[in-house]
Parts: C-alpha cells; sequence; structure tokens
C-alpha cells in the first residue's frame, strides 16, 4: 500500500512539471490524472549545448499500434525548427505563395531597360511607330505633341506606306445609328466607336466603297458623295456630277498605289449604262461616253453586291444575262462575260483575293441553307466551288428564311446573315479558308446588342488623307 502511494506521488509530481512545461509554451493544460489511460510520454530537456533559444515540435500521431521509434522515423520530414514564443506558420494567400516561386524582378532590371531606352535614336521612333497596330497608336498620341503631330509628319508618311497591313478592317452602320460608324477590327477581335460621325453633315450618308484607306459614302437621295479616312476624320465633299438624273447607282472606287500620289478614282454606273468617272487629281468628274453596242443593255446590275478592282480593271455583277462586265480605268474599255451563276442562288455577290474573282452567295435546298465560296475558272467561264460554311453552323438557319450581305469582299469576307430574330456575323478568310464568328456589337455602356445594316472593308491607313 505504501508503495502505491509512493508512486502515485510521484506520478502527481511529474504531471505538475510537464504542467509548467505546457503553461510556459501557452498550450492548453492536460486532462486530469484519472482521465489519463496511458501514462504520460517522458518529457525530453534539451541538450545543454543547445540552449534554450530553440525548441523542436514533434508532431506525432498518437498511434499505440505503431512502434514509437517507426513514428518518429516514418515523420522525421515533418519537423521544424521553431523560434520561441511563435506559434506554427499560418497559412498564406495563394498570390503570396505564387510571388516567392516567381524570379525576382528587381529595380535594376527596371532601371538597365530605362537606360537602353534614353539612347534609342530619334530617327528610328517613326520607324517603330508605323508598325504598330493602329489602336495602339491612337492610345499612343497622348504621350507627347511630337508623337500627336505625326499624323501631318511627311516622313512619318513614308515609313506608313512602306507598311503592308494584310488584315483589313470593316466599318459598318447599324440601324439603331446611321450617323455614327463603328469599326471592327478582325485581328484583336473588337469593336470601335468613334465618338464624332466620320462626315460632319446632318444627312444620312451610307459606305459604298473604299481603296487606300479611304471610304466612300453617298446619301441615301443618291445625289452627294463624300470621301473620308474614317481614324483621322479627314473627309472631302465631291463636286456635285453632271448628271441631274438621281437614281440607283452601283459605286466603286480605286487607288493606283503605282504613282504613290494616293490619287483615287471613284466610278458610279446605271443599270442603264450611264456612268461617270472622278478623279481626285483634278477634283471633276468625266464622262468619258457611252457603252459600246456589245454590252447589253439594261445592265440588271446587282446592287447589294460591291464592284471589285483587279489589275486596274473594275467589274460589276449583272444579271439577265448572267454575267460580268468590267471596265478598264486607264483605257476607257468595257468588256462583258456571260457566267451563268450556280443553281438555287441567292443574295450573292462578288469578292476578290490575290486576283482571283469570287462569288460568295446562299444555297438553299428544302429547308436547309448554306454559305458557298465560288471561284471563276478564267478558261471556261465557270463559278467552280471551293469551300462552303461548316455544316454544324448552317444547321442553326435550318428552315429560317434567311437574308445575307457582304460588307466586306476583299481577302476577307464579313457576313451578315440576318432572319427575323436572328443577325449573326461571319467573317471568311479567302486565303486560308478559315471561318471565324464575329463577337456582338454593342455601344459602350449598354447591353443591348446593334444590328448591323451595312458596311464596307478598308485598309486602314493613318496618312490616308481625302
Amino acid at each position: 500500500m505504501l508503495f502505491v502511494e509512493q508512486e502515485l506521488a510521484m506520478l502527481r509530481q511529474l504531471i505538475g512539471q510537464v504542467q509548467e512545461l505546457l503553461d510556459l509554451y501557452d498550450t492548453p493544460p492536460l486532462p486530469p490524472p484519472y482521465l489519463l489511460r496511458h501514462p504520460p510520454p517522458t518529457v525530453l530537456q534539451p541538450p545543454p549545448h543547445l540552449g534554450n533559444d530553440r525548441w523542436c515540435l514533434l508532431n506525432l500521431e498518437d498511434n499505440p499500434s505503431e512502434d514509437d521509434c517507426y513514428n518518429l522515423v516514418m515523420r522525421a520530414g515533418k519537423f521544424k525548427m521553431l523560434e520561441l514564443g511563435k506559434g506554427p506558420p499560418s497559412k498564406r494567400a495563394r498570390k503570396d505563395r505564387t510571388r516567392e516561386k516567381l524570379p525576382e524582378t528587381s529595380n535594376p532590371t527596371e532601371t538597365m531597360e530605362s537606360e537602353i531606352w534614353k539612347k534609342f535614336p530619334e530617327d528610328l521612333y517613326e520607324t517603330v511607330i508605323a508598325r504598330l497596330p493602329v489602336a495602339t497608336f491612337f492610345r499612343f498620341r497622348s504621350v507627347c505633341q511630337k508623337w500627336n503631330s505625326l499624323l501631318t509628319s511627311n516622313s512619318f508618311s513614308v515609313e506608313c506606306s512602306q507598311v503592308t497591313r494584310t488584315q483589313p478592317w470593316f466599318y459598318t452602320r447599324t440601324h439603331e445609328n446611321v450617323n455614327t460608324g463603328v469599326m471592327y477590327d478582325p485581328v484583336s477581335r473588337k469593336w470601335y466607336h468613334p465618338t464624332a460621325p466620320a462626315v460632319p453633315t446632318k444627312m444620312i450618308i451610307l459606305p459604298v466603297a473604299s481603296a487606300g484607306g479611304l471610304i466612300c459614302f453617298l446619301d441615301i437621295g443618291h445625289k452627294s458623295f463624300y470621301v473620308c479616312n474614317p481614324l483621322t476624320q479627314s473627309f472631302r465633299e465631291l463636286q456635285a456630277r453632271s448628271v441631274k438624273v438621281w437614281s440607283r447607282v452601283v459605286v466603286g472606287m480605286s487607288v493606283n498605289h503605282k504613282s504613290g500620289s494616293g490619287a483615287y478614282r471613284i466610278m458610279w454606273v446605271r443599270s442603264d449604262g450611264e456612268y461617270e468617272v472622278y478623279d481626285s487629281k483634278t477634283n471633276t468628274w468625266m464622262c468619258p461616253g457611252g457603252m459600246p453596242a456589245c454590252i447589253k443593255l439594261p445592265l440588271s446590275l446587282n446592287f447589294r453586291s460591291q464592284p471589285v478592282t483587279v489589275d486596274g480593271c473594275m467589274y460589276f455583277l449583272r444579271s439577265d444575262p448572267d454575267g460580268i462586265v468590267s471596265y478598264d480605268m486607264e483605257t476607257g474599255i468595257w468588256k462583258q462575260f456571260t457566267v451563268p451563276d450556280p443553281v438555287q442562288l441567292s443574295d450573292h455577290t462578288l469578292a476578290e483575293c490575290g486576283g482571283r474573282i469570287m462569288l460568295v452567295g446562299l444555297v438553299s435546298k428544302n429547308a436547309a441553307t448554306c454559305v458557298c465560296i465560288w471561284e471563276l475558272q478564267k478558261m471556261s467561264l465557270l463559278w467552280k466551288e471551293v469551300d462552303r460554311m461548316p455544316n454544324v453552323w448552317c444547321l442553326e438557319f435550318y428552315g429560317k428564311p434567311i437574308k445575307m450581305s457582304c460588307l466586306g469582299n476583299r481577302g476577307l469576307l464579313m457576313l451578315s446573315l440576318r432572319s427575323k430574330m436572328m443577325n449573326r456575323l461571319v467573317t471568311y478568310d479567302v486565303l486560308r479558308k478559315e471561318w471565324f464568328k464575329v463577337p456582338n456589337c454593342v455601344f459602350p455602356r449598354s447591353r443591348k446588342r446593334q444590328w448591323i445594316a451595312c458596311g464596307t472593308a478598308f485598309h486602314p491607313c493613318l496618312t490616308a488623307k481625302a
């Protein structure tokens, strides 16, 4: 009995020592002795040579089925030395952990880059800026007055003329806003909304043709023509036409790139064979004469199709008979080609890519409708189908009456497909044979989708002047 009392006294003394040790490190107290089912672990004192400035916390699970030595070896990787008076490390935010893994970007690197750009030659600024994306240039104009004045610099114009921009932009008008147009950049896949109209006039004008970074507008009364650069707001109202009969016309535009002067010509044609040509050099309209007898009149022009220009010749789409008429802008010679239309064709328009004359239109059979692309075979004067819209996209139009208009007909086409409750915009790269869906056109601070009414493609040019 005395021996048992001595063991209990020693046990209480040992528990007291452990409690004092735990109180020193602010740990919760141990349960009372009568709740302990197993003898408490032996307290290991730190070796004398380590001192009391550090302590090793062991994270061992209490599992009586495993040997203590086995636990110590398998869990040795969990040990960590902690400073006295500090608890276990808290969980850090993910961005803090990621920041430690990233390579350090110190101030010396930024200073080095700054030193490099300080020594950048002044004469190379225009060379670099001329090769920036168009949208980026307009953001950079606010850097300084010198960069803002680049649009009027002759040397900058020369640099821009040496840059070939393969992808055109699209200038469109919407049903909700016919006075201020919207522009689409297919590279960044973004819509841009100018704050001011391209042409300062109260009349409703529509884009009908483009060339050399300029767009030709015609008012809805078919009376006045305007030419404008939509990027720089440079515009000109053309001289009044000599013909006083205002009727529907097809308009084409071309630029003589070989001259390097930026001069352009605009041509309008009526179904009765009347036509005129405007020359920007002389700022006058010219009526070269009537059409030759080999051209069958009336022309029955396709007013939904914009003409295309290949090697100085302008091509117009006609019907009755189906085919094409061409006009050489240099020699003034008219030609006519009879080309049968593909069967079950509707809403077709001419296109051009690399000197090839293309045709794009809708083909309908029963309740199915599909967009098809053809190429004109010069030897046989027949249309050969070269591509069509993916079938998955065509299923969206199944059983619906679809109307199509082509907003750009050179290299990259923008097609507007409309039904009673749908307006889809797609682009087609003729060279790569790739189809892309165009994001919806939504005005800033508005969620309402805008319906595209008409438009044309133009190659953005910062220095083109009307």
